[in-house]
């Protein structure tokens, strides 16, 4: 038996994984524990769950395996500024530190943090896109598959096209820092007002309400796209080699003026760069997976890297038809990297000696291992009870059955509910774990939430969670979405006529375009979460139920947090959620609380992060 702990840290959203033979046993990522956003720091809690819920030890690990190799990144950083020296002195001399006190020494450093590991226990390291590569592959249903990561940079590679077959994976293309459509997109992310390394989503939930009148602009100035999808960025017009801006005046000047100042209103302006450089992203994924057709000869796709959590791209991919198949890693961007170096590193282990005929088979739900990507701490009945009570909370506690059909109705009766049950999910989306969902026919949820829970901006769009059987009745959907990673459009069937005077900008956010306004984007379209019975069963069965309650089989599901926050992990986390925001409802395991019947005063956080 060989037990693999895999971890991502200290670039954007570190995270753990383990591996007992092959078997995917936990992965989280350390934001949820820590409440830090995009915590980058050595996920030390997220460490101790997976030991914790693998029943093992730092004793009984086999080996250690990072996702990056850290001094061939510091090799790019330094051959890169020396390229522009001296402009990015500054630049150098902010990140020169770190590297010097604890990424440089990596394998110490992990020593340092993982006190108890036994001297003989190896620390290994992946290279950043073989980890991508590996999360992609390894835990698909394939068992050949061409396989494409785009991120924004790892040690050099910022795109990689490669196959998987024969549980090996072989790289066959590479393109190099600093040409990146992952910086590319952070650019103008940061352009329009929105934080880099999470406010991509904003982005391209933007995009919808502009048109894309720079596209051609960005393509005759900004990046050379070729026709196998290899591309060069023009670097005249970016300020990340030098400084700390993504951006410089040149790249402000053919967009037609400043950058947005965070929080202030948008202008037009802003919804059509955001569209525009949406079209541009969108074409070259298409090019590239042209590119890696062709490269593999494999009729199906494999996804991973930051850019692989663009399900506008992905959608467009999709309908494109160029595979039979494809699959994305939910957790596609850096916390997946935890994951991805372990499996590779398990494969290396299992292709050089031989395997035991008692080897564990691959835990497959669904079709692929991720098992939902529910991959994260499962708290007791107790552990619940003991939080809520430590807080003075009012509950009643019902039996499955129960807590469903309660749930169904309140959802029916135009509540909004706060659900929290079993293991969290690994990755971005909230599944079905740690979720707030309401009812998807009801024009004014989709403001509600945005305005009175998730205290963040209107335009914000939510996903639809559709039971899998009943998806092509509601979207224009020939696939599974298990992972919430595809936009489609609403099915004719669903559609409502739209005005005959097109508004612009926001203002179009007062037309209902479909039966499910509260989950059709202004576009028509929607980012789909397909559930089906074995991935995710218990919030299948509550889809079930509101569908026999009203006829429909869609929830609206966004994911169990306010603006800011990491989505919630512990019970102690919900409750406080719960109570500070309008969330109608809290179903939390057996026990179901109405928010009005709370006690006043403001809670304090209080509980272990760590499950029992």
């Amino acid at each position: 038996m060989r037990i693999l702990l895999g971890i991502s840290a200290y670039y954007h959203d570190s995270a753990a994984s383990l591996l007992v033979d092959g078997r995917i046993v936990a992965a989280a990522q350390e934001e949820r524990f820590s409440r830090r956003k995009n915590d980058e720091r050595f996920p030390e809690h997220a460490v101790r769950f997976c030991l914790k819920q693998g029943d093992v030890s730092l004793a009984d690990l086999d080996a250690v395996v990072f996702y990056d190799k850290p001094v061939i990144k510091f090799s790019r950083m330094l051959e890169s500024f020396l390229a522009i020296a001296p402009a990015g002195l500054p630049a150098w001399l902010r990140v020169l530190p770190t590297w010097l006190s604890e990424k440089l020494n990596l394998r110490q450093t992990i020593r340092d943090e993982l006190d108890g590991l036994p001297s003989d226990c190896p620390i290994l390291f992946t290279e950043h896109h073989v980890a991508h590569a590996a999360s992609a592959f390894y835990p698909s249903p394939f068992d050949r598959a061409s396989i494409l990561t785009v991120d924004g940079v790892g040690e050099w590679a910022t795109t990689t096209i490669s196959r998987g077959a024969d549980d090996r994976i072989k790289m066959l293309r590479e393109l190099h820092f600093p040409h990146s459509l992952g910086l590319l997109y952070s650019a103008f992310t940061a352009y329009c007002g929105f934080r880099v390394n999470s406010g991509e989503y904003k982005l391209m939930g933007l995009a919808p309400y502009g048109k894309p009148r720079f596209a051609g602009a960005i393509i005759e100035n900004i990046i050379d796209l070729k026709p196998d999808g290899s591309f060069r960025l023009n670097m005249d017009y970016f300020g990340f080699l030098k400084g700390s801006k993504m951006t410089n005046h040149r790249f402000e000047q053919l967009l037609g003026g400043s950058p947005r100042d965070p929080e202030s209103p948008f202008e037009q302006r802003h919804m059509d760069v955001a569209a525009s450089v949406q079209e541009v992203v969108s074409e070259a994924m298409l090019r590239l997976a042209k590119q890696a057709r062709e490269v593999t000869g494999e009729n199906r796709l494999c996804l991973a890297g930051g850019v692989a959590l663009n399900c506008v791209a992905n959608g467009k991919l999709h309908r494109a038809g160029l595979f039979d198949e494809i699959w994305i890693q939910p957790a596609a961007g850096d916390a997946g990297g935890a994951l991805g170096a372990a499996l590779e590193a398990w494969h290396q282990f299992k292709n050089a000696e031989p395997i035991g005929e008692g080897e564990p088979a691959w835990s497959s739900v669904g079709g692929d291992s991720m098992r939902g990507s529910l991959l994260g701490p499962e708290f007791s009945e107790s552990e619940i009870r003991r939080a809520l009570e430590a807080h003075g909370a009012v509950f009643e506690q019902l039996d499955e059955t129960a807590i469903l059909e309660r749930a169904a109705a309140l959802l029916a009766d135009g509540a909004m509910l706060g659900w929290f049950q079993g293991r969290m999910e690994f990755g971005p989306r909230s599944l079905g774990g740690r979720s707030i969902l309401g009812d998807a026919r009801l024009a004014s949820m989709q403001s509600a939430i945005n305005q009175k829970v998730k205290f963040r901006e209107s335009f914000r769009p939510f996903a639809p969670a559709v039971l899998e059987e009943r998806a092509g009745e509601y979207f224009d959907l020939t696939a599974e979405s298990p992972y919430m990673l595809l936009v489609a459009d609403v099915a004719k069937s669903q559609r409502l006529a739209r005005p005959a005077d097109e508004l612009a900008g926001f203002a179009r956010l007062r037309h209902a375009r479909s039966t499910l306004p509260a989950v059709t984007h202004v576009d028509g379209s929607a980012r789909v979460q397909t559930v089906g019975r074995e991935r995710h069963p218990f919030f299948w069965r509550l889809l079930r139920q509101f569908e026999q309650r009203t006829g429909c089989g869609v929830l609206l599901n966004t994911s169990f947090n306010v603006r800011g926050e990491p989505v919630v992990c512990t019970p102690d986390d919900a409750y406080r959620c719960f109570v500070n925001t309008a969330i109608d409802w809290l179903a939390i395991g057996p026990f179901l609380l109405s928010r009005e019947r709370q006690p006043v005063e403001k809670p304090q956080p209080t509980f272990d992060p760590i499950p029992d």
